[in-house]
């Protein structure tokens, strides 16, 4: 499970943490549960957050993973109810486009995006790390006003026209 916190001052998007909750040396799979809910409510105590977003559930081939995985989300929501945490999803398909502008980026283009947006130097090990951050990013994006939005053709154009809009 993947993780990523940003914090946002004024317009300026730092990242404060990501990472991943490793979970395949816990056998059982009530035992993951627990490890998913204790670890979300430990970086609640140490970052504060305001809101959680998390990917929504995504249709697969198989359903046992599916409900593993629905089970995996429902924690971590739960951790963020039981703070009084407001809870956003938002689909694969919305995160990627929100972050390079294409629906069905790869996972590697996001992270490279990300990369560029957040400016950080050390890339993480795997991309569930930076799946987490793009879920974050995503909705920052997705509460930007949009009476101030242009519609940016690509996000060189974006970036061009808010040089110091990522900066920072």
């Amino acid at each position: 499970m993947g993780y990523g916190i940003i914090h946002i001052d004024e317009s300026n998007m730092k990242l404060l943490a990501m990472g991943v909750l490793r979970l395949h040396k816990v056998a059982n799979h009530a035992d993951k549960l627990k490890k998913i809910f204790d670890r979300t409510l430990m970086l609640i105590s140490e970052y504060h957050p305001d809101e959680l977003a998390i990917e929504a559930p995504f249709f697969g081939k198989n359903v046992q993973s599916m409900l593993k995985l629905g089970r995996a989300q429902g924690v971590a929501m739960a951790a963020a109810l039981h703070k009084t945490i407001p809870i956003f999803e938002y689909s694969p398909r919305k995160i990627k486009q929100s972050i390079t502008g294409q629906g069905n980026a790869s996972k590697e283009q996001v992270a490279k995006m990300l990369k560029t947006i957040l400016k950080y130097d050390e890339a993480p090990e795997t991309t569930d790390a930076t799946d987490g951050v793009a879920v974050a990013v995503c909705h920052y994006f997705q509460k930007l006003p949009s009476s101030n939005q242009k519609n940016h053709s690509s996000w060189k154009s974006f970036l061009n026209d808010n040089p110091d809009r990522l900066s920072k």
